[in-house]
């Protein structure tokens, strides 16, 4: 776009990467030693995890692996959603085994799971919304804050929603609930099993 003098643009743009460039700045070695993940376009940093975030997510693969035997359940490993999107959450249950993604990350799966302290309200919107968009059926954000688990299903349209789309429905589970996965309805995970 060429603009004359003296001509004013409304308001600057920021540049949204797409994956590609994003695997680029990667292989030029721009992001070593951080943790960040793509998310619409946009480079976002990653906390630090403390101890209780690393334990979190450590009994809940375990929970995870005993729920799903048949699956493969990933920890902090992207997701790909588009051109411009590729989430890393704590953990996810897709399909498969490991050998089943070597050109492409899943694109899907089963369930995600978010281990959330200092990110908390990140996860409930942000994370929840770009979700719920790619059609994930069952997302839980284990609430360390609060030592709860919400569980988020059912993705639908939101229009109040970043990314025009949310959950229809959330529920939060004490320490002592049980809850059991969508895709493995007969497995009763325990709150408590998860939390440090």
């Amino acid at each position: 776009m060429t603009l004359a003098v003296g001509q004013l643009i409304e308001s600057p743009t920021p540049h949204r990467f797409t994956r590609e460039e994003y695997y680029r700045l990667g292989e030029f070695g721009m992001f070593d030693g951080q943790r960040v993940e793509l998310i619409e376009g946009e480079i976002v940093d990653m906390s630090p995890q403390m101890s209780p975030h690393a334990m979190a997510i450590s009994l809940t693969l375990l929970e995870l692996q005993k729920a799903f035997p048949d699956s493969y359940v990933r920890m902090q490993l992207p997701l790909s959603f588009g051109s411009s999107s590729e989430p890393e959450p704590d953990l996810a249950v897709v399909t498969g085994k490991p050998r089943d993604y070597p050109t492409g990350h899943p694109q899907t799966a089963l369930l995600v799971v978010e281990v959330s302290d200092s990110t908390l309200r990140y996860d409930r919107t942000r994370k929840a919304s770009l979700y719920a968009r790619a059609g994930i059926e069952d997302y839980w954000v284990l609430n360390l804050v609060k030592k709860c688990l919400e569980v988020m299903r059912g993705p639908v349209e939101d229009g109040d929603a970043e990314f025009g789309w949310g959950y229809a429905s959330i529920t939060t589970l004490k320490s002592g609930d049980h809850v059991s996965p969508l895709a493995k309805p007969q497995a009763a995970i325990a709150g408590a099993d998860l939390l440090p």
